[in-house]
């Protein structure tokens, strides 16, 4: 099915999906120090909510997870604030321009960061059509292993995004950044959370400005397979209806196939 974007041509028959699946397995990656999530029959006395079991004409599961920690997430300033916000109320518009950069973080000390240059060279490089802007920015990293959909990420010290990579990114007037890693900050950084506060243009987070970014997203937890080409694409940028800082979320990609004013 061929559909119009913002004058651009896509076609909807063809998703391409960057979002990791949750499930109670041990195939599920694992951020933050918590275990996998639990997906279980309801149980009632000797009744149990599980059409195999013979005492149930339907599947009746409770699910536990929690977003940040167990998969592909999009996230609002919500998740570093004093005051609520909710990822369902902030994000409104589902479609948008989007360019996929791969870049290798580079070794600084003991860390493997993501620089303000590398993302500068990465764009450049895979310039998006000077007719339209940017909205959005996927960052897929080297070495990608599939093993990345099913990582134990806790006290592993994973790369993440300088804080002048963020910068230069809300800058830029991004309005939503997709990282195929757990977070967009250091694992242990002592609560600074400075890529988190850059990019959202968070000054203090119990006493918001007047300028934070407040339709702003971060998705994290993403897996980009290598057929996938660095370029333009339109992202469609689906979530759950949760009134919360953060939901799971769906990534779909969709090759550009014409543009038209």
């Amino acid at each position: 099915m061929i559909a119009k974007i913002n004058n651009f041509e896509i076609d909807l028959s063809k998703p391409i999906d960057i979002s990791i699946p949750l499930t109670n397995t041990d195939e599920n990656p694992i951020a933050w120090y918590i275990e996998k999530p639990v997906i279980e029959p309801v149980v009632f006395g000797d009744w149990i909510g599980k059409v195999s079991e013979g005492k149930s004409s339907t599947n009746f599961n409770n699910i536990f997870f929690n977003p940040h920690g167990h998969g592909t997430h999009t996230e609002c300033l919500g998740h570093i604030t004093n005051d609520f916000y909710s990822i369902n109320q902030s994000l409104k518009q589902f479609f948008f321009f989007a360019q996929l950069i791969t870049i290798e973080p580079q070794k600084i000390g003991d860390d493997f960061v993501i620089t303000k240059e590398q993302v500068q060279k990465a764009l450049s490089a895979s310039t998006p059509l000077s007719v339209t802007k940017l909205e959005a920015i996927i960052i897929r990293t080297l070495p990608n292993q599939k093993e990345k959909k099913s990582r134990k990420y806790s006290n592993t010290n994973p790369p993440y995004l300088s804080e002048d990579a963020a910068i230069f990114i809300r800058e830029s007037e991004i309005q939503h950044l997709l990282i195929d890693l757990p977070s967009v900050d250091k694992e242990h950084d002592e609560g600074k959370l400075l890529a988190h506060k850059a990019f959202w243009n968070v000054k203090d987070t119990h006493n918001l400005n007047s300028d934070a970014r407040l339709n702003a997203t971060i998705t994290e937890m993403i897996y980009v397979s290598d057929e996938i080409e660095d370029g333009n694409y339109i992202l469609n940028l689906q979530t759950a209806s949760f009134e919360n800082d953060a939901s799971p979320s769906k990534p779909l990609l969709y090759k550009i196939l014409d543009f038209r004013l």
